[in-house]
This record gives C-alpha cells, sequence and structure tokens, in this order.
C-alpha cells in the first residue's frame, strides 16, 4: 500500500508540474531572421545625405540652456534657441555610441544583450486606463501597476518589468515617480526602465538605482532605461533634454526617439517622414556624447501614421511596417542599437482589430531587427489603456516570435530522420521514440489559443480568448513568489522614498473618481 501511495503521489506531482505555468525568462533573443531592408545601398546614403542637409541648414531647435551652451561648446553654431549641426561633429559624436552593450538585471542570471543581433521585449507604457482582470476600463491604481509588474516578472518572453505600465493615480503624481521606480524593483528582478518625467525625478531614479546596484557599479554597468521624446518636427525640449543628461552622467542608456505621427508633425510621405525622424534622432543621439563620450544611447522612435478622416493615430499600417524596416537600415548604417514600438493597437477592446494590427507590427518588428522592441505587451486604445487580457497574449505572441526568431534547430535532424524508414509508408509518429521525446519542445504549443473541435470548445463552455487569457492572468499572479529584495537595500529604498515624499511637495491629485 505504501509503494502504491508513493507511486500515485508521484504521478500527481508529474501532473501538477506539467500544468503549472512556465515562468522562467528567456533568454535576451539572439534574432537569426533575414533582416527586411527595403531600401540599396543608395536609398540609405540618400536619406542619410537628406537628415544632414536638414541638421546643418534647418536645424533643430534645443529649449534649453544648458544644451545650448555645450553645443556651443562643442562647436555647433547656435543661433537663438536653433542648432545647426556640422555632418562631420555629428558623425563623430554618434561614432563614439557603443554598437552593443549588457542590461544588469538584479539577478544576474537575467542580464541581456542589447545590439546588433540581440534584443529584448519591454512590456507597453504610459496608459491611464486600464482594462483590469474583470476587463473593466478604469483608472489604475498601484495596485493595478504592482499586478502588471508581477504578470511581467512571469512572462517569460518579456525581459524587462518596465516602469508605468499603467497610472497610479492614488499617488500624487509629484510622488508618482518614486512609487513607480520601487515597485519596479520590488516586484521583479529583471531590468527595468526609470522614469524621465522631469530632470530631478531622473536624478531620484537615479540615486535609487545607486541604493540598488551600487553607484560605482552603475559606471560601467547598464541598469535601466530612460526614455527621451522629442517634440517633431525638430524640437527637443528642456524636460527631456535634463532628465537626458541625468541619464547619461551616470552612464544609463537612454532611448532618443521623436514622436511621429506620419502626416501631422512629418511630411505626407514615407520617405521624407524618415529622412526628419532620422535627423531629430541623430541629434539627441549626438547631445548624449556632448554629455559623456561613450555613454550607451539607442535610436528610439515612435511611429504612428494619422487619419486623414479623423486626425486619430492608426497603428498596423502599411506604411509602419516600411518606416520600421528603413529606421532598421538607419541604425545599422550607424552601428547604433534602435528601439521600436511593438504591439500597438488602436481597438477599444481586445477583439479582431486589436489582434491584426499588433500581429502585423510584431512580424515587421521582428523582420526589421529591432533590438529595444517597447510597448510589447498590453496596448490597445493607441495607448490610452492596457488590457491585461491582450497583455497576456501579446507576451505569448512575442514568445512564438522569440522561437522564431531563433531560427532552425538541427541537433537532432539525423535522429528524426531516421524515424521516417522506422514508420515507413501509412505510418504514424505519435508512438515513436523521438516523438515521445520531443513533443513538448518540437513545435510551439499556444496556451491561449484553441485548436480543440468545435464540439470540445462547446462542452468546455465555449469560452473566447479574452476570458481565457484573464483567467490565465489569475493562475499567473496566483502562482506569483516575490523575488525579494535585499532587507538592508529594500530598507535605504523605502527611507528614500520617504525623505524624498517630505521634500517635494504633493499636489492634491487624490480627489479623483476612480
Amino acid at each position: 500500500m505504501t509503494e502504491t501511495r508513493s507511486r500515485s503521489g508521484g504521478r500527481a506531482s508529474r501532473r501538477a508540474l506539467r500544468s503549472a505555468p512556465n515562468v522562467a525568462m528567456l533568454p535576451g533573443l539572439k534574432n537569426t531572421l533575414p533582416w527586411c531592408e527595403i531600401m540599396d545601398g543608395s536609398q540609405v546614403e540618400r536619406i542619410d545625405a537628406a537628415s544632414m542637409d536638414i541638421l546643418e541648414n534647418v536645424g533643430v531647435v534645443f529649449r534649453d540652456d544648458i544644451a545650448l551652451a555645450d553645443w556651443k561648446a562643442a562647436g555647433a553654431k547656435v543661433v537663438g534657441e536653433t542648432v545647426y549641426l556640422d555632418r562631420g561633429l555629428v558623425r563623430d559624436l554618434i561614432a563614439t555610441i557603443p554598437s552593443d552593450f549588457t542590461y544588469h538585471a538584479r539577478d544576474p542570471r537575467k542580464n541581456v544583450r542589447l545590439g546588433g543581433r540581440h534584443s529584448i521585449f519591454v512590456p507597453m507604457t504610459g496608459a491611464p486606463f486600464l482594462r483590469d482582470l474583470e476587463d473593466k476600463r478604469r483608472n489604475p491604481l498601484m495596485a493595478d501597476l504592482a499586478m502588471f509588474h508581477k504578470l511581467s516578472h512571469v512572462m517569460p518572453a518579456l525581459h524587462s518589468s518596465a516602469h508605468h505600465i499603467v497610472e497610479p493615480y492614488d499617488h500624487p503624481i509629484s510622488h508618482r515617480h518614486l512609487r513607480i521606480t520601487y515597485s519596479s524593483m520590488k516586484h521583479s528582478d529583471k531590468t527595468f526602465m526609470g522614469m524621465t518625467t522631469s530632470p530631478k525625478n531622473a536624478e531620484d531614479v537615479m540615486d535609487m538605482c545607486a541604493i540598488l546596484f551600487g553607484e560605482a557599479f552603475m559606471e560601467d554597468h547598464p541598469v535601466t532605461t530612460g526614455n527621451c521624446n522629442g517634440n517633431s518636427p525638430l524640437v527637443w525640449d528642456e524636460t527631456m533634454l535634463g532628465a537626458m543628461r541625468a541619464f547619461c552622467r551616470r552612464n544609463q542608456p537612454v532611448l532618443c526617439s521623436p514622436f511621429v505621427l506620419g502626416g501631422a508633425n512629418t511630411p505626407a510621405s514615407v520617405a521624407a517622414s524618415v529622412a526628419q525622424l532620422n535627423a531629430e534622432a541623430l541629434s539627441a543621439l549626438a547631445y548624449t556624447q556632448v554629455i559623456r563620450r561613450g555613454a550607451p544611447a539607442i535610436y528610439g522612435h515612435y511611429l504612428s501614421t494619422v487619419s486623414m478622416k479623423s486626425g486619430a493615430p492608426m497603428a498596423g499600417t502599411p506604411e509602419i511596417s516600411m518606416m520600421n524596416f528603413m529606421i532598421g537600415q538607419m541604425a545599422r548604417f550607424y552601428d547604433v542599437p534602435w528601439r521600436t514600438s511593438n504591439t500597438l493597437g488602436g481597438a477599444k477592446t481586445f477583439d479582431a482589430q486589436a489582434g491584426y494590427e499588433s500581429a502585423t507590427t510584431l512580424s515587421a518588428v521582428m523582420h526589421a531587427g529591432a533590438n529595444y522592441i517597447w510597448h510589447s505587451a498590453g496596448w490597445n486604445e493607441a495607448g490610452m489603456h492596457c488590457s491585461v487580457a491582450k497583455f497576456i497574449v501579446d507576451a505569448e505572441q512575442c514568445a512564438m516570435a522569440y522561437r522564431m526568431a531563433e531560427g532552425l534547430k538541427w541537433e537532432d535532424f539525423d535522429t528524426a530522420l531516421s524515424a521516417v524508414s522506422d514508420i515507413g509508408p501509412g505510418g504514424h509518429y505519435l508512438g515513436h521514440p523521438h516523438t515521445q521525446e520531443n513533443f513538448q519542445t518540437a513545435f510551439f504549443m499556444p496556451e491561449l489559443f484553441d485548436n480543440n473541435s468545435i464540439e470540445q470548445w462547446q462542452a468546455e463552455g465555449s469560452v473566447e480568448i479574452t476570458k481565457r487569457a484573464l483567467d490565465h492572468a489569475v493562475k499567473l499572479l496566483q502562482a506569483y513568489e516575490e523575488p525579494k529584495l535585499d532587507q538592508a537595500k529594500d530598507e535605504e529604498l523605502r527611507a528614500y522614498i520617504d525623505r524624498r515624499e517630505r521634500e517635494i511637495p504633493a499636489e492634491d491629485a487624490l480627489n479623483q473618481d476612480y
């Protein structure tokens, strides 16, 4: 009897193990797919020449006295707030940007390389609303942000916990950056993003990173990412430039991201839009090297085309894919890592439109060879909300894209081929030893797609993908185990937050209906 119970317990344990969600992070992706390069060499040079002409003759406005003084000291022509950048100066500066580097996570096993063929998937950020575990659209709270950080931690294809995936409305705006950064650090030991909502906020993030990783460590090791958006066309403002200086001075990478609404703040032309975007990105990339030579920096952008019917931004359009292909070529031309936006959707719910838009962009991003693949989970309604259901499915789509981009595996080719002679004409492979040994890894098996017969689907309640995704999210959250912060560092982080919240005036931002 004892032996029987032991065997039964063993089978039960194995079944439980098989049914438990897989939460181990995939290593950083090495993308083996052929790059889709839609420009020939002369066209790449044409875009480069057009961008350099913009920098030299149209100029870029830097609305920041410190940046203007820095540019004068670097030898640029400055007239008022407009900086005219000689192409030789730009090329000299961007040549010092590292072509690749490694992000160092709280758990060193989750360090990830970026640049060249090395890529990472990062969740969306910045949503003022969410669709929650009941698929209700509402204002987010800090607990909702923590939930998304936990989900980021347990989704294998996500390599980062990002930062403000959703805006926590139950904290004053002036204090949010502190709580958001702490949530990123506390609920995941993957790499994360740092807030750049003001220069001082960026300095606070750098101080918190120094507590977590050590000031000296940060001098030689990227541990977080800042995003600095430009004001297209051809303007960089004081807020973003000050935040850029905070990150670059501490040797932490920034995304230099023009914000493109094609046809609204760029010409109504794909090629001309890329020429302008390229000029904007180059001006910011060059400035990172004025701040600190050799600091890591990432060629960034946010791409959308604008509906000429309504003025609304659109996602998943052919032109966005073409611009991604072109920007990939330009970033490689300058030998710098580049960022893009991934599974963007304009749909108001997690419907077929959301799926088509996201899948179109995901495919283009992978074939464009992007490195920092941001907004990879949850984005819908043009970024106005983060959907829990879409977050879960997007993350699995990234895992599928990851598998495709890994490329062919030849290790068992001869063994698998020998099964053909074993089975012969008219047989099947289900019981063959090779199949038994490899069926779980040979072909990707999505957890969230239903491929059963309609009779079985109906018998199981006719559950559609939104409900399946929300149920899976609940399962993941129930299985979540917090990667505990070192106690001393945790206490120091909390003390820093307490001190800064006493020092920073808190706006009356809490009198809102949720």
